[in-house]
């Protein structure tokens, strides 16, 4: 698949919720969770504090029909859970490869949200990737530990800048074939 080809984002079932396509009544519960000092010090492009429009501008570049990173709402509602558990994204890349990328919302920490979140899209596999790359911080092993649950194995260390850190941070390089 080439980078110019415009794809249709899907939602993606899973057994306790749906990735869905982010929607401007998303930003609410985005910026809460996003504001989160927690939250954001994990990431490598949410800011702390969380500057006034961020999550507007951030939902509406994730709306627009012609991306090359589709994002995801991860959505309880359907089974009486909660509106907003958490964001996943895959990034396309070239050679029929993406990288992925998700946060979790604190409250559901611990619960298999982000194992079962990644493994639903890479089941998936709207982009007919023939592999994904993810990075996690070296201070956060959750994600390691989501990453190597769902297939993805060690490449390397290297290092990512942090907007919410104002610093380059240590991180560890996963991939997974598909």
């Amino acid at each position: 698949m080439s980078l110019d080809q415009i794809v249709a984002q899907p939602t993606i079932e899973t057994t306790r919720f749906e990735l869905r396509p982010v929607r401007k009544s998303d930003a609410g519960l985005i910026s809460h969770y996003a504001a989160d000092e927690r939250v954001s010090r994990m990431t490598s492009s949410i800011p702390h504090p969380l500057p006034p429009g961020a999550t507007e501008a951030y939902v509406e570049r994730a709306m627009q029909a012609e991306q090359n990173e589709f994002v995801w709402a991860i959505d309880g509602t359907r089974d009486g859970g909660a509106e907003l558990m958490g964001m996943i994204s895959l990034k396309r890349m070239d050679r029929s490869q993406s990288e992925v990328g998700f946060w979790i919302a604190p409250t559901f920490w611990n619960t298999g949200v982000a194992s079962e979140a990644l493994q639903s899209l890479i089941d998936a596999n709207p982009f007919d990737d023939g592999a994904l790359f993810a990075t996690a911080f070296q201070d956060n092993p959750a994600s390691a530990r989501v990453l190597t649950h769902c297939g993805f194995e060690y490449l390397g260390d290297a290092e990512t800048f942090s907007v919410a850190r104002d610093a380059n941070v240590p991180t560890w390089t996963y991939s997974r074939k598909l």
